[in-house]
């Protein structure tokens, strides 16, 4: 059997230990770029991976990432920026990865290869119907991530599968399938570089186009972000002064009104009463800012 277009050896490649430092970083830069580009070819399926997730979240239900190695650190990447940059709630965001914390300190390898605790991690989760999970892989074969996608189908959950490689056994029982055909690397096998690249940007790109379904994005602006330091502040005040088309000053009092949401800020500059009709108003509109302020200004 051939191996794997994420284990082949890119001919462009032969004597890059000995190419001067400049000639081998511009190979590198050029890997990356045209790994990137297989994004592209992704779109459809990253977009329906995106209205999976948003509607298990939007239904009070769980997005789990899953993954093993550099992949899983892809994931976990993705995973905890969700409730800072989107106000997701935490216990709405599961993250699997082979080994757990261990991993975090020592990237061992051993622990791909155990589908018995991919099985366990998501059992003892309570991974089920209503939750949506994610499961990456570069090859498309490590045994904890189908092992985990395969105990949450099993379980209820839906499936979305992303891998490197056309035909992996990731994508094939999964709800929606990613494949982010990447050609091989410049430093064969070593798919933290140009398949990690790719999956970084898909991933991207996936947890954007949910926090946009959810109404948590408002012209380019990420409206439900949780401002919990002096930079998110500033921030913050910046959005509502745009949106609202009010002073800084004006913007930083508002946001103290509402307890720090730019949500609630906004609406009490674009008519909402008080608080309750800016939090009435939101409901209403599934938590959907746009619709919210035509609610308010009605």
């Amino acid at each position: 059997m051939p191996p794997a277009k994420t284990e082949e050896r890119r001919d462009n490649a032969k004597g890059l230990d000995v190419m001067r430092p400049e000639l081998a970083l511009r190979l590198l830069a050029a890997g990356q770029q045209e790994a990137a580009k297989s994004v592209e070819q992704a779109i459809e399926p990253i977009s329906a991976a995106a209205r999976l997730a948003a509607d298990s979240l939007a239904s009070g239900g769980r997005l789990a990432y899953a993954g093993a190695g550099s992949s899983g650190l892809m994931a976990m990447a993705d995973a905890l920026e969700l409730p800072g940059t989107y106000g997701i709630a935490r216990e709405q965001v599961v993250i699997f990865i082979a080994g757990g914390a261990a991993s975090l300190t020592d990237l061992a390898g051993g622990y791909e290869d155990d589908m018995e605790l991919a099985r366990a991690d998501v059992r003892s989760a309570g991974i089920g119907a209503g939750d949506c999970l994610i499961s990456v892989s570069a090859s498309g074969s490590t045994p904890y991530a189908i092992a985990a996608a395969d105990e949450a189908g099993k379980r209820g959950a839906r499936v979305i599968g992303m891998a490197n490689n056309a035909g992996a056994p990731l994508l094939l029982n999964a709800d929606v399938s990613i494949l982010l055909e990447t050609p091989p690397e410049v430093v064969s096998g070593s798919t933290r570089m140009g398949a990690g690249t790719a999956q970084k940007i898909a991933f991207n790109m996936f947890s954007t186009m949910v926090g946009i379904h959810l109404g948590h994005v408002l012209d380019g602006h990420m409206v439900n972000l949780r401002a919990d330091n002096i930079k998110l502040r500033g921030r913050a005040i910046r959005i509502v002064s745009d949106i609202a088309g009010i002073g800084a000053a004006d913007a930083d009092r508002l946001l103290g009104l509402a307890g720090g949401s730019v949500k609630l800020a906004i609406l009490l500059a674009s008519g909402a009463r008080d608080i309750t009709h800016a939090e009435d108003a939101l409901e209403r509109a599934d938590q959907n800012l746009r619709r919210a302020i035509a609610i308010v200004g009605t």
